[in-house]
């Protein structure tokens, strides 16, 4: 009797620890860190080139790589489409995914993507196949992207991760945690390491001729340090003169957000007009004609609007190059070669940058969803622009469903 109890006992054990390794197991599945690479199956895409208009209407927010794809961002995964002038979203084209890190900002240069995700981790992809290139270790953000569904934060202005261009090679840069990381974009390669003061030197960006800036405001009044991004190597440090203890920096005339920018604007608290200055191989040099807060520059021409004057001048010396009447409007984005402009009436208006002509005119209506909503984010590149509608009034604090205009926020336009 006392044999047969004991065989049960033994028995209840083994199936108890059976039934605990098989739920272990499960669990190990389920909520192991893992990843999903979905790769292309089709041929890489042409170039676009349809004629100027609205193209089509998007849920998230694109970021067009190499002319061919567009590229999204959601939690847990970065993926692309095709064609470029799709009218809708379409089964992704390739895609990959993380467990349980979160996407935390995206980039492209030529035809490498590159992602970072909450763990530090990075992850280049090939654009044309979806493949992974190569994986690296880096700083972990430090904060969450304020990313709404759309995630324009994670592709249009990424924080922290960027590709510096220098000395003939692309470095990706990414910073967090109090430590900024320089990598090979060709391999992966780590290049240098650095160590910063966690909350008080944050890397902003980088210039054209290929350096770092961080602004640092640790201890006594606020610097701009110059950073060589190719061995992470401290250049200078500058501050603007008469300038008082805590300044604002703000990049312009950039390549992409915040990457191969010409020129920054310095403020202090409470300044009644910021000072702009150009960027170069040595210190920056005082730019008045960027001295305006909506003042933009643009392959070398400052671009300003003014009581719906459009006005383009050489960014040196101020020369004026041409200027135009453009009525009631606002400056939304630029890109090489041209600038655009919303008007009140929602026409997206595209100038010739050389010589201020219009190269195109049309209202920005997609279907019937005409044209009573207030512009949000914007971007621009290879000849498309993306504009995020907005729902009127205007609530920064309400839901999703409040904010935006519609399920398919953001128009895209070719110029």
């Amino acid at each position: 009797m006392g044999w047969t109890t004991g065989r049960r006992r033994v028995v209840a054990v083994v199936a108890a620890t059976g039934v605990a390794a098989a739920l272990a197991l499960v669990a190990y599945r389920v909520l192991a860190p893992a990843e999903v690479s979905t790769v292309a199956r089709g041929d890489y895409p042409a170039l676009g080139s349809p004629p100027a208009g609205v193209v089509g209407r998007l849920p998230v927010a694109p970021l067009i790589v190499d002319g061919r794809l567009r590229v999204y961002a959601a939690q847990r995964q970065v993926y692309a489409d095709r064609p470029v002038d799709g009218r809708h979203r379409s089964t992704p084209y390739w895609s990959y995914r993380r467990w349980p890190a979160t996407l935390d900002a995206v980039v492209a240069s030529g035809t490498t993507v590159v992602s970072r995700w909450s763990d530090g981790h990075l992850v280049a992809l090939d654009a044309g196949t979806g493949r992974v290139a190569w994986r690296a270790d880096g700083p972990e953000p430090d904060r969450e992207p304020a990313a709404r569904r759309t995630g324009t934060s994670i592709v249009w202005q990424p924080r922290g991760l960027a590709v510096v261009r220098t000395d003939g090679r692309d470095v990706v840069v990414s910073s967090g945690a109090g430590e900024v990381h320089g990598l090979d974009l060709a391999g992966g390669g780590q290049l240098w390491r650095s160590e910063v003061g966690l909350g008080c030197r944050e890397p902003i960006g980088s210039s054209s001729t290929g350096q770092l800036l961080t602004v640092d405001d640790c201890a006594g009044p606020t610097v701009v340090e110059f950073r060589d991004a190719a061995t992470g190597a401290v250049a200078d440090r500058w501050r603007p003169p008469a300038s008082g203890d805590e300044l604002t920096v703000t990049l312009i005339g950039c390549a992409t957000a915040g990457s191969g920018c010409a020129a920054l604007r310095t403020a202090g608290p409470g300044d009644a007009a910021a000072r702009g200055w150009l960027l170069g191989s040595g210190e920056p040099v005082a730019a008045p004609v960027l001295d305006g807060p909506d003042a933009e520059l643009v392959d070398r021409t400052a671009v300003t609007l003014v009581d719906g004057v459009l006005t383009g001048r050489a960014v040196r010396g101020g020369t004026e190059r041409w200027r135009v009447s453009v009525g009631p409007a606002r400056l939304i984005a630029a890109q090489p070669g041209r600038v655009h402009l919303l008007t009140e009436e929602r026409e997206l208006v595209t100038l010739d940058l050389a010589a201020g002509r219009e190269l195109s005119r049309f209202v920005l209506n997609v279907g019937s969803d005409g044209t009573g909503w207030a512009p949000g984010a914007a971007y621009a590149a290879d000849g498309y622009v993306v504009v995020e509608r907005l729902r009127r009034p205007v609530d920064p604090d309400g839901d999703d469903q409040a904010y935006y205009f519609t399920a398919e926020p953001l128009v895209l336009a070719a110029t």
